[in-house]
Order: structure tokens, then sequence, then C-alpha cells
């Protein structure tokens, strides 16, 4: 089964939305607060693009 484009670039948002949390964790950056908004979009483009992969509609 192929995976979903949607659900790789949320899988590749997330991670790299984590990275970017854990290294505001130790120093601080300008836009830090973006790896949170990042991460919340990578999830949810994870979820649809799992959602569309299973052929669920809504």
């Amino acid at each position: 089964m192929a995976t979903s484009p949607t659900a790789v670039a949320g899988a590749v948002l997330t991670g790299l939305s984590v990275l970017g949390y854990l290294v505001g964790v130790a120093t601080a950056y300008p836009g830090r607060a973006f790896s949170l908004t990042g991460l919340m979009v990578g999830l949810t483009l994870l979820a649809v693009g799992a959602g569309r992969q299973r052929g669920e509609r809504g």
C-alpha cells in the first residue's frame, strides 16, 4: 500500500517541529514558537493523510 503524500508531509513537518522545539528549549532563537504551530499542522496533515490512505472521507 502506497503512503499518501499528505501523510509524508505531515510526518516530515512533525519531525522538524519536534527538533525545532528541542533546540528551542536549549537555546532561545527568534521564531521558536512556530515549532508548536508546525507540530499542530504536521499532526493534522498526518491524520488526514492516514485517513485518505484508508479510503475514509470526511
